[in-house]
């Protein structure tokens, strides 16, 4: 082996890295977007690009001095810098959530660890008033050995850190060889546990900077705002002291402050009346450090951020984190993430009414922070830390609860790991301490607690003591021996039920509540958005929370035959340890489409919802949910009045003034029809420009139902009551021994004896049923789901059918009535579902259904209830009137509206990668389902929810894969009573009771209308 084994030192984490700083880039000359692009400053010289690339299977393959000057090259490739060697065709992809991919043997890997080296040529020239050079890795996993021009310079690990060596001796005018040796797992990777999937190599930028010998070394801004005034203290520390002179500029370029220092130490300035930052008007000064030979500028905001009683202020005002929790990841290039990304990452949060971002599980690129700081998001900072693995080691005694109180032994609370631990905390808060939008250092994610994390927090305390802190993680410890846990101060928790929630709140609430994670946004769902916003908005010791999780991490490998973008996770690169599509849990697809659960997101944490609507005197109460803006200065409302889905009024409001976190009241005299479904919706329209967003952009809106004498849905009631609709001749019925016949000049229906259910439905000569009519208790399982599903099968739901016990045939008049005793039963599971069903059939061919079902209360939940029809395959365009346009279920539709709405069956269904239960669309009226010349409609008296699909149930359930699906030979209409909630149980707690299906009696009819 050609290097030493600091892989698996404890006490050696770094060799001649230069102490941790703050991230700045200097230049020799002024520039106004030198903080925008680092690029245009002389003294930047990047040196990303083609490298030379060879991987090895073992580091023990690694026999050859690759590094060089002059070393042949032969057998080596080509590979682009930054990059991850898994995404260029190298090694394997795995995806693991918490179970470490080799053994659990702390400090210890594999001894054949995979490996990367990287060689790189690139000319340097020598500047004079400039000689000092510094060697930057922004990101390499997970620990690398460099070499230049054939001499060792270092060693360093954690992943996403930073690290500077200075290379000034060993740099040479002209051509120069950069080797680098990367090693896939060190002992940093027992700390880098995080859910995702595992990536190697050179993944964010290599630089150089070229420095003077006097010159600033690292520098700590601290702020501080009382009343009228800034005050701003900054810690200077130099490679050698030189004169430096400081100036804070305003966003027009004016100085407001300056001052002068030529030693290590602190200098004080003052800013009259400053504007303060805020995520709704992110206001940034300039700050400009400038010697004779070299000028840094970076950009700084003044605001504060306290706990106060419990409470949470921001700028003297409380909020609420609208956050979420965010990876770098891209199906294409992995973990490596361009600026352009990033951006394109922020603008769809800002669409979405995001303010607040989690680093989660390790800190991101600089240049993050500084968009952030932009663009007005709150940031969470988390260390490169996460130990979960662990809690997954073998156990006699394999209890959850021995599992939690022993998860810390072995790296938490064993001392043998402080240095490591304190280190990536200390390299997180050391480079990013400047950036104004970090309100909150977090220690690492699900590591467990211990004396470990106590010195982490201890020095982060006393080093920054202006931000505060959380670490969900510090609930899980051994119980026999006391902590500390003054350091940290927020209540943190992930996935906490709304009980455990209250129950927090009333008993303890000694500090802020922040849901650190909330609402697992896997597959279909979030189903529970409004009831943790409502819980959130109810006490003001509740500070927010962050939704898990941004993005789908895939694998993008091209396309399908169907043209679908194959997107793989955990399993499908033949890895054996993986968790599958646990992976697959974002608001955004891979690609940054958005998800239904995104538009759910943004219309829960609309800017402004309403209070109170007095339909007789026209009183409007509206509150307003911003922080920090007046309603008046950011918002246009505009009203629409609907009538069954037809607009009958519409106008805007003017000059509704509100300001933060208050209510006000405006006056809006309608004029309510009288018959109808009657709904007064509100849209909130930005007024002015915010960053990232334009005037216009919509920023969500509100439905509020209104009264009236008949608020029956009017077409509907047309429907019911039969229309233009033209009578049959006299209805026929005859049977044989399976089933009977039901037939006129216009019209043939068959019934199974056997089931109670019709087999053919045929009007103008055609069938239009491919296949026999179902009761259907089924849906392909949701990702939220995944435990429930467990019990469902155990039950058998997914293999119940319809038996029939009884049929009676009663003729009267046009009209004829089948009486039925039903139930739904299974092999080797009691009765199901006893029902009582009866069909009545009209003269004009109208079938209507009353269904009395009783549930066995031994059975759990259930899935769905209602009737499957398999129609014509042409039968390809939907109108329905209901909630929409995007899926809906009883408890997601907040993003949903009720109107008249048109589509293509196959554009109803939501492509989530992994296919389940989707497109369904809640509170119902009436659905058609046909083509121009013949189709079937749908009407109640009672709400429905209806799915329409191009696939069958069993179909979304067999696949593994969206680009696996293959259409039915039917257009599937499932007609619903109703379906079990959608909750966010994947990693949350159960579906809520109010949403559950678990009703022991209920009751549910329809009418069938085929058009004849």
């Amino acid at each position: 082996m050609i290097v030493p084994r600091y892989y698996e030192d404890l006490m050696v984490l770094h060799e001649n890295t230069v102490p941790a700083r703050a991230y700045y880039i200097p230049a020799s000359v002024r520039m106004e977007d030198l903080v925008e692009h680092r690029e245009h400053s002389d003294r930047f010289q990047l040196l990303n690009g083609q490298w030379k690339f060879k991987y090895y299977e073992s580091i023990y393959d690694v026999r050859e001095p690759f590094y060089e000057k002059e070393r042949e090259l032969s057998g080596f490739d080509s590979i682009p810098v930054p990059s991850v060697w898994q995404m260029e065709g190298y090694d394997t992809h795995q995806y693991t959530n918490i179970r470490y991919p080799f053994p659990f043997d702390p400090p210890y890997v594999p001894q054949d660890i995979p490996c990367g080296t990287y060689v790189h040529h690139f000319d340097y020239q020598k500047v004079e008033n400039a000689p000092k050079a510094f060697l930057n890795f922004e990101g390499v996993d997970s620990c690398f050995y460099v070499w230049l021009n054939g001499v060792y310079v270092g060693y360093s690990q954690v992943s996403h850190a930073t690290s500077e060596f200075d290379v000034t001796s060993l740099l040479q005018e002209g051509e120069n060889t950069l080797a680098v040796l990367a090693a896939k797992w060190c002992d940093g990777s027992y700390l880098e546990d995080q859910d995702k999937f595992r990536m190697s190599g050179i993944f964010r930028d290599v630089y150089l900077l070229k420095r003077p010998e006097k010159a600033v070394q690292d520098y700590f801004i601290k702020t501080k705002v009382n009343a009228d005034r800034a005050i701003v203290q900054i810690e200077l520390a130099f490679y050698h002291p030189i004169t430096t002179k400081i100036r804070v500029e305003n966003r027009e370029g004016q100085c407001v402050a300056n001052a002068e220092i030529s030693y290590n130490g602190q200098v004080e300035l003052e800013i009259k009346d400053p504007i303060l930052w805020n995520t709704e008007n992110p206001y940034l000064y300039t700050v400009v450090f400038e010697t004779d030979e070299e000028l840094i500028v970076d950009r700084i905001g003044f605001r504060t951020i306290e706990i106060k009683d419990k409470v949470l202020y921001f700028n003297g005002q409380k909020i609420k984190f609208r956050g979420a929790n965010r990876h770098d990841s891209d199906p294409e290039t992995g973990a490596v993430i361009s600026i352009e990304q990033m951006k394109k990452d922020l603008t769809l949060m800002k669409e979405h009414n995001f303010n607040a971002i989690r680093s989660s599980h390790y800190p991101n690129a600089p240049y993050f922070y500084q968009l952030c700081d932009q663009y007005g998001f709150m940031v969470i900072d988390e260390a490169d830390l996460e130990a979960h693995g662990p809690f997954m080691i073998y156990r006699k005694e394999d209890t959850e609860e021995n599992r939690f109180q022993r998860w810390n032994e072995k790296i938490a609370d064993d001392p043998a790991w402080e240095k490591a631990i304190t280190d990536r905390v200390q390299l997180m808060v050391q480079r990013e301490k400047n950036r104004t939008g970090i309100v909150m250092w977090s220690m690492g994610n699900e590591s467990a607690y211990g004396c470990n994390f106590e010195k982490a927090l201890l020095w982060t305390k006393q080093f920054d003591p202006s931000r505060i802190t959380q670490y969900e993680s510090a609930r899980y410890r051994n119980y026999d021996r006391t902590y500390h846990f003054e350091n940290l101060d927020l209540y943190s928790r992930m996935y906490p039920s709304l009980e455990e929630i209250t129950e927090y709140l009333e008993k303890d609430g000694s500090k802020p509540f922040l849901l650190v994670e909330y609402c697992h946004s896997m597959g279909n769902g979030p189903g529970d958005f409004e009831e943790y916003f409502q819980r959130i908005q109810s006490d003001d010791r509740m500070c927010g929370g962050f939704v898990w999780e941004w993005c789908d991490h895939a694998i993008a490998h091209g396309k399908a035959t169907n043209g679908k973008t194959m997107y793989y996770y955990g399993g499908d690169h033949g890895e054996r340890i993986h968790d599958g599509n646990f992976c697959i849990d974002g608001l955004v697809y891979p690609d940054r489409r958005r998800h239904t659960g995104i538009l759910e997101y943004k219309n829960v944490y609309r800017p402004v919802r309403i209070v109170s609507y007095d339909e007789k005197t026209g009183k409007l109460v509206l509150h307003n949910y911003m922080d920090f803006d007046d309603m008046k200065d950011f918002l246009e409302i505009r009203y629409e009045l609907t009538q069954d889905g037809t607009m009958v009024e519409e106008g805007s409001l003017t000059d509704v003034s509100a300001a933060p976190h208050q209510d006000t009241e405006t006056e809006l005299v309608l004029n309510i029809p009288e018959t109808g479904r009657v709904y007064l919706k509100l849209k909130y329209y930005l007024k002015k420009k915010m960053p990232l967003l334009q005037p216009g952009h919509e920023l969500g809106f509100e439905e509020w139902k209104l009264h009236n004498e008949d608020d029956r849905n009017q077409t509907a009631v047309q429907y019911m009551q039969g229309g233009e609709m033209s009578a049959a001749n006299q209805i026929r019925v005859t049977e044989n021994h399976v089933s009977f016949r039901f037939s006129s000049d216009k019209f043939t229906y068959v019934l199974d004896k056997r089931t109670g259910l019709f087999t053919e439905l045929e009007t103008a000569g055609k069938k239009r049923m491919n296949h026999p009519m179902e009761l259907n208790i089924w849906r392909a399982p949701t990702d939220n789901d995944m435990f429930l599903k467990e019990e469902w099968k155990k039950a058998h739901y997914d293999e119940a059918y319809t038996r029939a016990y009884q049929i009676e045939i009663v003729p009267d008049h046009n009209t004829i009535r089948i009486q039925e005793h039903l139930a739904v039963v299974a092999d080797t599971v009691q009765k199901i579902l006893d029902m009582k069903l009866t069909w009545e059939i009209d003269c004009f061919g109208r079938i209507k259904t009353s269904i009395s079902a009783e549930k066995d209360p031994e059975f759990p939940v259930l899935p769905r209830f209602g009737l499957r029809l398999f129609l014509d395959k042409t039968w390809d365009e939907v109108t329905y009137y209901g909630m929409g346009p995007q899926e809906s279920y009883r408890d997601k539709h907040q993003a949903s509206s009720h109107g008249l709405y048109h589509s293509k069956v196959a554009d109803l269904h939501e492509d989530y990668i992994r296919p389940q239960e989707n497109g369904s669309h809640y509170d119902c009226d009436f659905v058609t389902v046909g083509n121009s010349n013949s189709g079937i409609t749908v009407v109640s008296e009672n709400p429905f929810s209806f799915n329409a699909s191009v696939y069958t149930q069993e179909e979304l359930e067999r696949v593994a894969h969206n680009y696996e699906l293959e259409e039915s030979d039917s257009t599937v209409l499932c007609i619903d009573y109703a379906q079990n909630g959608i909750g966010s149980n994947s990693c949350g707690p159960e579906v809520l009771e109010k949403y559950r299906l678990d009703e022991e009696q209920f009751a549910f009819g329809v009418e069938l209308i085929l058009q004849l």
